[in-house]
């Protein structure tokens, strides 16, 4: 789904409940990530009524306008505050990348997936990597000005 031929300008937002779960190594990855990251998902165990919701908020027109403001509204923090635990009180941070470089070196420290494909990090949603951190949500983020996926980043 990264790869722009496989994109075609759509996009996936990730859901905070998750519908997967991940209970073995072995399978198209070979096992990669399953350590380091898959082996922690698990299932939702609360019924949520989804026919009940209203989720016109989950629009496209809607959402992406939304989510940037909450994104970039969000006070942004160097890596060694963030580590040093010199963020306390906030609940939301935000780390600014220019570079495949930048975000390798935040996702690195942080232990999230630091790879790119065409140019898309990881679970991205417009070039943001939304994760928790120590209980507090972090977003990678590129700049405010961001153009858009620069395929050579990989």
């Amino acid at each position: 789904m990264r790869h722009p031929d496989q994109r075609k300008d759509r996009a996936c937002i990730r859901p905070e409940i998750s519908r997967t779960d991940t209970f073995g190594k072995e399978g198209v990855s070979k096992g990669q990530y399953f350590d380091q990251h898959l082996k922690y998902i698990s299932l939702n165990k609360e019924f949520i009524d989804f026919t009940k919701k209203d989720l016109s908020y989950l629009k496209k027109s809607n959402y992406d306008k939304s989510f940037l403001a909450e994104v970039y509204s969000i006070p942004e923090i160097t890596l060694s505050k963030l580590k040093e635990g010199s963020a306390e009180g906030l609940s939301n941070v935000r780390l600014t990348y220019t570079s495949p470089q930048t975000f390798k070196t935040y996702a690195n420290a942080l232990k999230v997936m630091n790879d790119f494909k065409s140019g898309v990090p990881r679970t991205a949603y417009l070039g943001i990597v939304t994760f928790f951190h120590e209980n507090r949500r972090v977003y990678i983020s590129p700049p405010k000005n961001w153009n858009g996926y620069d395929v050579s980043w990989n």
